[in-house]
């Protein structure tokens, strides 16, 4: 059944010329370095899962970072055509048809790779880019309610991502996966991402109000963005330490706050700013912020996979 779905899609490339419809300005708006900033939850769950099929762990990779987050990024800036500067790009070019095209070539080829990898992964991952769409459609436009759509976020790229990723590692049944370590790591995965979500909507605040989209951001101002952000994140690291105390592994626990150090000096350091000028609320503070905080996560997950196969604490 798969090699004929395949064999469909292959023509279907050809039918489509699907090479045309990736040009420069395409290929700008998927935005594939920002993935970079959503790998920190695959990497948790490969930190925790217990057995892992590497193979279906590396396609799991390959499909959510280079096929289905770059689309969900072509999508939205297809739907909001975005004349100021975006997440990862700071001068975007102007959307066209190639980019709506483009976003359903990758989604086909997606859920389809995703079918080698088991059918619950696949079923989560077109959940996914269901989602995704109702978040930025401007039919249904999730985005521009406040709550709804950080609530989306929150849950969709944090808690159904690790669950989604857990399904693309090793053998998956749902009726035995919400063990207790389990739910708590979902909890720390939304945790993590309630508290990134707002800090990077806070230089869009009149671009966003503009096209008729109130951000958690704008509600709450830029004070209240960065209070917010540190209450989350701040929750995330209770429950990180609930975690690790219950697996007797304290150092895991110790370690993540050794590396999180960078984070927190630089986040201190861009509030004073913002405080006494919210000029400073800007986009290459934003990026830059976003940058250390996921570049210090993925480094942390990364020492706890090598941990898992070397036990070195």
């Amino acid at each position: 059944m798969y090699q004929h779905l395949f064999l469909t899609f292959g023509r279907m490339a050809v039918d489509l010329n699907i090479i045309s419809r990736f040009d420069k300005s395409t290929v700008k708006h998927l935005r594939f370095p920002f993935s970079y900033h959503l790998m920190p939850v695959y990497l948790f769950a490969l930190s925790q899962a217990d057995t892992i099929i590497w193979p279906q762990a590396i396609l799991a990779f390959f499909i959510l970072h280079l096929i289905i987050y770059p689309s969900s990024n072509g999508y939205n800036s297809y739907q909001d055509r975005d004349e100021g500067s975006i997440g990862g790009l700071k001068h975007p070019p102007m959307v066209s048809e190639n980019l709506y095209q483009a976003t359903i070539i990758l989604d086909a080829l997606g859920i389809l790779l995703s079918l080698l990898v088991s059918t619950w992964f696949a079923c989560f991952v077109a959940l996914y880019i269901l989602i995704s769409r109702a978040y930025s459609y401007r039919g249904l436009r999730l985005k521009k309610y406040p709550i709804t759509g950080f609530l989306t976020v929150f849950f969709f790229q944090g808690a159904f991502t690790y669950l989604m990723v857990s399904a693309g590692l090793t053998e998956f049944s749902l009726g035995y996966y919400f063990t207790k370590g389990n739910l708590i790591c979902m909890s720390i995965a939304s945790l993590f991402i309630g508290s990134v979500y707002p800090l990077t909507q806070i230089y869009q605040h009149q671009a966003d109000k503009k096209d008729g989209v109130t951000t958690i951001s704008y509600k709450l101002g830029y004070l209240g963005t960065f209070f917010f952000s540190a209450l989350m994140f701040t929750a995330a690291v209770v429950l990180l330490f609930y975690y690790f105390n219950l697996r007797e592994q304290l150092i895991a626990f110790i370690l993540f706050n050794i590396l999180m150090l960078p984070v927190i000096i630089r986040l201190m350091f861009w509030f004073v700013k913002v405080k006494k000028d919210s000029a400073n609320a800007d986009f290459e503070n934003t990026m830059n912020m976003n940058l250390i905080a996921s570049t210090c996560m993925n480094i942390y997950f990364l020492i706890l996979i090598l941990n898992s196969n070397f036990n070195w604490f």
